[in-house]
């Protein structure tokens, strides 16, 4: 990673439905135009992802989607209303940032729920990216969806039971999205600790699913701040209750309107809740793009998929100038 930086300009985007969203701009206001897609739904992006670009080539973008992060209002207030937070909406707000900032085609770059947005936003307007560069590939799909709460729960049985248990046993009668349903309910109640419990429980189950990653951490997700979690958890349950309201694999089928855009789908092999199949699956129908499997990481990533990562970067790097080396 490069060293840190701090942005040149930042800014709150008025985009509508009463929201505004946090962006900010790094590194060279000359470089090329590369933005930061953050995953969760809802996590907010990271300082440290300023750093996946060379400032020197590079005028790096990121922003906060709706309600979470440095975006207002904040998903962590139960009184926030999430009815104007869909995929749809957080393509519209990307375009709107993108014309904000008088951008013409942009690298797009991100991981897990970040890849979907990637997708659908490339699939919408594929005339203004130049490449992708995606880990840790996820479309949202309803089959993806139920392995990540329910499938993978074959290795952790108990862990499993616990966050099933976590909402009345009326709330998950039926198929998994009344489960995920009813988490969704539990985390917009007016009684703060039904809320605080149903976050906990939520995030427990998440960082269960990581647990055997060899280069993961403890308590990867259930480590946050209090308000970051509740945001997280409070976004990621509206949105996965609801498929990502995208009909089922149409980014997918939808890929062939990919076709001349350079990409790089970068995958850990050991990834259990979100296995590979889906990013091969891509890869098979995207020519321009080329999967990079790597055999030590799972969904946190290690040190080999951070250098396959900047070599991926790199090829979609600007030829600096040597008379300014």
């Amino acid at each position: 990673m490069y060293p840190a930086i701090e942005p040149y300009e930042t800014g709150m985007l008025d985009v509508g439905d009463g929201n505004l969203i946090y962006w900010e701009v790094c590194g060279n206001p000359d470089g090329k135009p590369a933005v930061v897609v953050h995953g969760g739904p809802g996590s907010g992006c990271s300082v440290n992802s300023r750093r996946t670009f060379d400032p020197e080539r590079f005028r790096i973008i990121l922003f906060d989607q709706r309600n979470c992060g440095r975006s207002r209002p904040h998903a962590s207030d139960p009184a926030t209303d999430l009815t104007h937070n869909t995929t749809q909406h957080l393509i519209a707000d990307m375009e709107r940032l993108r014309e904000h900032l008088g951008v013409d085609q942009w690298l797009l770059y991100g991981g897990s729920w970040g890849s979907t947005l990637i997708l659908a936003y490339a699939e919408t307007h594929p005339e203004r990216v130049s490449e992708i560069v995606i880990v840790a590939v996820t479309m949202t799909r309803r089959s993806e969806i139920e392995w990540l709460y329910r499938g993978v729960g074959r290795f952790f049985p108990e862990e499993q039971e616990r966050f099933r248990q976590g909402v009345p046993e009326a709330d998950r009668e039926g198929d998994l999205f009344a489960l995920l349903a009813g988490y969704a309910r539990l985390l917009s109640d007016p009684d703060r600790q039904v809320r605080e419990k149903a976050a906990t429980d939520w995030v427990t189950w998440e960082d269960a699913v990581i647990s055997q990653e060899s280069n993961g951490k403890p308590g990867a997700y259930s480590d946050r701040p209090a308000d970051a979690v509740m945001a997280m958890t409070r976004i990621c349950s509206h949105y996965f209750a609801n498929a990502a309201w995208l009909e089922e694999g149409v980014l997918l089928r939808e890929a062939g309107k990919l076709a001349g855009i350079p990409g790089a789908l970068i995958h850990g092999r050991l990834d259990l809740g979100g296995p590979l199949h889906t990013a091969w699956e891509l890869s098979k129908v995207w020519p321009d793009a080329e999967l990079h499997v790597v055999e030590d990481s799972g969904h946190t990533g290690s040190q080999t998929l951070r250098k396959v990562l900047h070599e991926a970067i790199e090829r979609f790097s600007p030829v600096q100038d040597p008379a300014t080396d």
